[in-house]
């Protein structure tokens, strides 16, 4: 008996956004934390030519998740195809492609297309399938539209920085004091609480109270993934209210001099609380500035209360 063919459906939605800018943020898996609400890293596992195997960290239902998948990227037809490595049942294989269609200067048509087929062929899976399909496929590009919308129009509003301290230790020792969080509240003079869980290992949920120079006190919540020693990346989900989004990471490279210890921060001002917060003459310029100067100064306080224990560790 000839075994039936995988199903192939199709959903798409019309963007506010050129056509190339659309599959430039879907294709950079780095802006995802920024488009994708749930998204809180990407890490490119393995890549070579057009085609990438990622592995992606995103919340769902409020709790941590990870899993893997290989992409095959075509700048020149503005597509993406992609491929589970392993499919959960009854979900016996499952891929697809984004389809990224100028129809304007400023506007765009994006088509989303799966091919999936259940385990054994049972009717009741496939059945079961296709609502999950039809359900997240117009969830996800409602979203994508909202957020890449967003990304679009906020662009001058988002900017990225870095600040780095030197340290005469090693990469383990200051990779541990920022990786242990649950200890700064005695570490770190800015933290006045802080709530870190880590239920699975290297996926944190980090909640603090943070003082400011004006001696207010900023409660944010944050998921981190941690790659012990070189690297700690998050996303802030609970914000202060001069940011729309905020994202970035911690990294510890060593050197000949010890270890470069680094914080890098993206930011996206939220505009509609410049005047209540800086008053009413303020600019975004200020807001940017004001932003910058406050998350420098915590960083680098940070960093440099990290370089002391390290150099202590060290015996420097």
């Amino acid at each position: 008996m000839t075994q039936p063919g995988p199903r192939e459906v199709e959903h798409e939605i019309t963007i506010a956004a050129p056509a190339a800018d659309v599959y430039r943020l879907i294709a950079d898996v780095t802006n995802w934390p920024r488009i994708f609400p749930p998204t809180i890293y990407v890490d490119r596992v393995a890549e070579g030519g057009n085609g990438e195997r990622i592995r992606i960290w995103a919340t769902a239902n409020g709790e941590a998740k990870t899993w893997t998948s290989r992409r095959t990227l075509s700048p020149e037809k503005l597509t993406i195809t992609f491929r589970q490595e392993v499919s959960a049942p009854p979900v016996a294989a499952m891929g697809g492609t984004w389809i990224i269609e100028p129809i304007a200067e400023d506007a765009s048509r994006v088509r989303l297309l799966h091919d999936y087929r259940a385990v054994d062929d049972d009717p009741a899976g496939l059945d079961w399938i296709d609502e999950a399909v039809d359900r997240n496929s117009r969830s996800e590009l409602a979203a994508l539209k909202a957020n890449v919308e967003l990304a679009h129009s906020t662009a001058d509003l988002t900017f990225s920085f870095e600040d780095t301290v030197q340290v005469n230790g090693s990469a383990k020792d200051v990779f541990d004091f920022v990786n242990e969080a649950d200890r700064w509240h005695e570490r770190l003079p800015h933290v006045a609480t802080v709530r870190l869980t880590e239920d699975t290992p290297g996926l944190q949920e980090l909640e603090m109270d943070t003082r400011a120079k004006d001696g207010s006190v900023h409660t944010t919540k944050s998921y981190r993934v941690t790659f012990p020693h070189h690297r700690i990346a998050y996303k802030q989900t609970t914000l202060p209210a001069l940011m729309t989004l905020h994202t970035g990471y911690w990294s510890f490279v060593e050197n000949g001099d010890g270890v470069a210890a680094s914080s890098q921060h993206t930011v996206t001002v939220n505009t509609a609380n410049i005047a209540r917060i800086l008053g009413p003459d303020a600019t975004v310029e200020d807001a940017k500035q004001y932003v910058h100067n406050a998350l420098s100064t915590n960083s680098t306080a940070t960093l440099n209360h990290a370089k002391d224990f390290a150099e202590r560790r060290a015996g420097r």
